[in-house]
């Protein structure tokens, strides 16, 4: 809809401020530890939103500012002091809301879904004389809300749970069914209970249990179906193909061999998982008959005093593999073992004769079929925990005996770090990411869960549930529809198993636990791998992957008086949906020019869930692969060369983010989440290629820039692909259509805008000022970024002096350059200016008094009066600043009376470290006239180092801006002495 009358839109609470400080914790928090029932577990995906994030940026967007407006022909708003206290409550609901234990908690769900429907009233009360009114501004129905970017569904969830119609789509199958499975299954069978046989082994306590507490409220009932369905699956199969899975048999002979295998003797284990190693031909000449192996590792378990480790045993031509234990009085693992037969990034050793087997060789053999794979020790399930054992002919055999009926034969792109090299390994379809055992498992329970939607159908008949025979697709609500919902749950159950049940999942010896196959954000090549037991009740176990789908269900899905949502397949730079309602609020996670490729990431999945989900969704999953021709992802081999996936990723973009302004409610801001790889922050500023032409195609597409907020949405533990950079935070870019009739601007006068604002925009920053959270000095060089372009980007053209317009790239190099300006520069006091330089130069280390001598000149003071501040030594002809350890724990600024803000920042660092908040509050607290120099001179340096990669000096920098509110606090609670502490603005 084309909308000419100017829209009466109040700016929204994210235009104004947020209480990052508060949601980058919680969301940081549940990165590094996801709680049970967290949504990311629901299916792997690459880049998950934590709900923290998404929920508040989303709150944000949908609530108005408190604060006063006029012009554009309304006035709305309080004065400073009564927005800030109405700030403040705003504020305070985001903090509860964003808390993962109150995910359910209606009352405060409530209060948020009032908040944004009484921001909408008022937006709607303000355009009551709009021609377009009944259609955009219907105050009794709120705007809808759409995701063109879906993804792994975090965000539509999130605006689904505050009461928004959502909508999602994605031009990938897999994220498609995940975002159906997070927004449009749930609701439709909320409140209705469980239809399945209780488990066999369960029964009677399990039934006991629902009779006395039953509550089928939410997405309950639906995932206790899940639940009973796995289980059911799971027997099924042991039934079945249960004889290639035995348990292990702890005899007398192996007890006496090992004393910590005593108290087991007689008994039969259920084994977690067999470990493997690959094996190629030795190619010395003297053991070329012999399979060698090409181990990584040889540590089992590393927890202390629970060591564990594969011993190898060469006898004549041969070897074997024994298991030594700590608790068995074995010791401690030989060094060797920590490494295996692994002795370099290009190179394994001969077990035999110690002969390099170089990469390439091993390549060599893959590739013709002579790759084999040896049992090094099989983890059982103990009644104390994990028991390493030896391995057997006799497990090994049977391993080998499995003789599959089908696997997938789609062309694979390897192991992509490998592949990047020219080698496969032998890994030419998906079949051959799994050995035959596990081909087995995976067509045996993919069959299953097929056969499982008959069995659902007719038990939700039997209990009472309507079938009126249409499935999900074609929108039904009935007995065909819920049987294929369950199943769809049970296919990512079953995505699960496969993701732990491949040849590259490995062992992790710190936990004695599995690690999955897509930890990382590639196919990696694992030299040894370990088997899970998809009978087990590990994570490989098929009960404990739909237990683990089955919670996300109960626990974060379905959310209370939610209607269903709605996924569809879309290429995001197409046109708008037909059916679908205009003009909904856009919040969007686009792909990341080109840090990660989901179609090749996601093909690992797919190639499984096609065969469970094809005949429900057929147009999903028509393709052999997931389509990769459109994917919007700057990818040189698909294209054809680095220079053409950028025009390919520039002009998608841009066409999508025309389609995104265009379709986007005119009263509400979009929200584009772009995540920041580390090395994007460079020595000359915050700059990349992904990044300048991501922000090219938001320009182009017509969209201004009304603020940024780094988010702290990537956790700090996960691994990433080979080659690739950890993706830090992300950028939340707020952006509203630019006005048509924009104008184009000089060089200069941009430079001139850019100059005031954004000095405005960093004191600010630096200070927390009128309810701003402090921005961390991390996060700093990227908030910057949302002031200085908000400037850049108001306008039709920045014009350079030929006339032509400027890039985002030169743009961007100077909002990073009046950053450092405003932080540093000669705005400080000499002494400070002195040692800034020298810094800059010389780091912690001594150089040359004449050096030192010239500096100080330049800087209109001496190295004498320098050193009488206490801040360097003066000896020997050599000069160096103190470390903040190095300072004197009595030091008191009222007694004084040379104290740069080099001297006052340093002590603060110190006391923060030796005594906490309360001793660096103490301190402040007789220096509060210097806080402003003080936080400034801190962003400054941890600029600096970040940039110079003296990683533990920006640690301190940092620690002491994130704590300044307790700082602050501890300062005040003790009586502050002197000047106020904050500048007034």
């Amino acid at each position: 809809m084309e909308v000419t009358m100017p829209i009466r839109s109040p700016k929204k609470l994210i235009e104004v401020a947020l209480p990052l400080a508060d949601i980058n914790a919680e969301a940081s928090l549940r990165k590094r530890k996801a709680p049970s029932g967290y949504p990311t577990a629901l299916h792997k995906w690459w880049a998950q939103r934590p709900p923290a994030a998404a929920r508040a940026v989303l709150f944000a967007q949908l609530v108005n500012d408190p604060g006063y407006e006029s012009g554009q022909g309304f006035q709305r708003g309080m004065n400073k002091k009564d927005a800030a206290r109405e700030r403040e409550r705003l504020f305070e609901i985001i903090r509860k809301l964003v808390l993962w234990e109150n995910t359910n908690d209606q009352t405060i769900l409530r209060a948020a879904r009032e908040e944004i429907r009484r921001s909408w009233q008022e937006t709607c009360r303000l355009n009551a004389r709009h021609p377009n009114a009944t259609e955009l501004f219907n105050p009794e129905n709120l705007p809808a809300f759409y995701d063109p970017f879906g993804g792994s569904g975090s965000i539509p969830l999130e605006a689904q749970r505050l009461g928004l119609d959502s909508h999602a789509s994605d031009l990938n199958p897999v994220a498609v069914v995940l975002n159906k499975a997070m927004i449009e299954i749930p609701p439709k069978f909320a409140g209705r209970p469980a239809v399945g046989p209780l488990p066999r082994n369960k029964e009677a306590t399990e039934r006991r249990t629902r009779e006395m507490h039953e509550d089928w409220s939410g997405g309950k009932g639906l995932a206790e179906d899940i639940r009973r369905y796995g289980h059911w699956i799971r027997d099924e199969a042991e039934r079945r193909i249960g004889h290639l899975y035995p348990r292990i048999r702890i005899t007398k002979e192996m007890a006496e061999a090992r004393s910590d295998l005593k108290s087991l003797a007689g008994q039969n284990l259920t084994i977690v998982a067999w470990l493997w190693a690959r094996t190629v031909k030795s190619p010395n000449p003297a053991y070329t008959e012999v399979q060698v192996p090409l181990a990584s590792t040889f540590l089992l378990s590393t927890k202390p005093g629970k060591e564990a480790w594969v011993q190898p045993v060469t006898t004549g031509g041969t070897y074997r593999f024994e298991v030594r234990t700590a608790i068995a009085g074995h010791g401690k693992p030989p060094v060797g073992a920590k490494g295996g037969t692994k002795v370099s990034q290009g190179s394994f050793r001969c077990l035999m004769s110690d002969t390099p087997i170089k990469y390439e060789y091993v390549d060599e053999e893959a590739n013709a079929g002579r790759m084999g794979a040896r049992l090094m020790a099989i983890v059982a399930e103990g009644s104390r925990g994990r028991v390493y054992l030896d391995p057997t002919d006799d497990m090994e055999a049977i391993a080998k005996s499995a003789a599959p009926g089908w696997a997938p034969d789609t062309p694979c792109r390897g192991t992509f770090a490998s592949n990047a090299l020219g080698r496969r390994y032998g890994f030419n379809v998906f079949g051959d990411y799994f050995t035959a055992r596990q081909l087995v498992a995976l067509s045996t329970l993919s069959d299953l869960v097929s056969e499982a939607g008959d069995q659902i159908r007719s038990d939700a008949v039997n209990a009472g549930m309507p079938d009126d025979g249409v499935g999900l697709e074609a929108g039904g609500t009935g007995a065909t529809a819920y049987a294929e919902g369950v199943a769809t749950y049970l296919a990512f159950a079953a995505s699960r198993a496969y993701d732990y049940g491949c040849s590259i999942s490995t062992w992790r010896p710190k936990d004695s636990a599995m690690r999955s196959g897509m930890s990382k954000q590639a196919v990696p090549m694992t030299w040894d791998f370990a088997e899970g037991n998809p009978f087990g009740e590990s994570s490989a176990g098929f009960v404990e992957c739909a237990n683990v789908v089955s919670k996300v269900v109960a626990t974060s899905l379905a959310p209370f008086d939610s209607s269903p949502g709605h996924a569809m397949q879309r290429n995001a730079a197409g046109a708008f949906p037909d059916g679908w309602r205009k003009m909904p609020v856009i919040s969007t996670d686009p792909p990341y020019y080109d840090n990660i490729g989901y179609a090749d990431l996601s093909d690992f999945f797919y190639v499984c869930m096609r065969r469970i989900l094809r005949g429900q969704f057929p147009g999903l999953f028509s393709t052999l692969v997931v389509p990769k021709a459109e994917e919007l992802v700057a990818t040189p081999y698909r294209h054809g060369g680095k220079k053409e996936a950028e025009k390919f990723f520039l002009d998608g973009m841009t066409d999508a983010m025309h389609q995104i302004a265009d379709a986007s409610h005119p009263a509400y801001p979009i929200t584009i989440y772009y995540a920041f790889k580390q090395s994007e922050t460079k020595s000359k500023g915050t700059a990349s290629t992904g990044w300048e032409t991501f922000l090219a195609a938001v320009i182009r597409a017509g969209l201004s820039i009304s603020g940024t907020w780094p988010m702290q949405t990537e956790g700090d533990n996960r691994q990433v692909g080979v080659g690739s950079n950890a993706l830090a935070s992300s950028i939340i870019l707020v952006c509203r259509p630019r006005p048509k009739e924009a104008i184009s601007v000089s060089r200069k006068e941009f430079l001139r805008e850019l100059k005031g604002e954004l000095e405005d925009a960093l004191v600010a920053m630096l200070g927390g000022e009128g309810n701003l959270s402090p921005i961390a000095p991390v996060d700093l060089a990227q908030a910057a970024i949302g002031p200085g372009m908000g400037v850049f980007s108001r306008y039709s053209a920045v014009l350079e002096a030929n006339g032509e317009p400027m890039s985002v790239h030169t743009a961007l190099t100077l909002i990073n350059k009046q950053v450092d300006e405003v932080l540093g520069g000669e705005t400080f006091d000499a002494g400070t200016n002195f040692c800034l330089g020298w810094f800059q130069d010389f780091g912690w280390s001594a150089g040359e008094f004449g050096t030192a001598n010239t500096l100080a000149q330049a800087k209109a003071t001496s190295v004498l009066a320098v050193e009488q501040a206490g801040v360097i030594t003066a000896k020997g002809g050599k000069v160096k600043l103190l470390r903040p350890a190095d300072y004197p724990a009595g030091w008191d600024p009222q007694h004084d009376n040379r104290t740069p803000a080099w001297e006052a920042l340093h002590q603060l660092v110190r006391a923060l470290s030796q005594g906490g908040e309360a001793a660096a509050g103490a301190l402040l607290a007789r220096m509060p006239e210097r806080s402003s120099d003080i936080r400034r001179l801190a962003f400054w340096l941890y600029t600096l180092c970040e940039r110079k990669g003296w990683a533990e000096d920006a640690r301190g920098y940092n620690e002491l801006v994130a704590t300044w509110h307790a700082i602050e606090a501890a300062s005040h609670d003790l009586g502050q002495l002197g000047a106020q502490s904050r500048l007034d603005i």
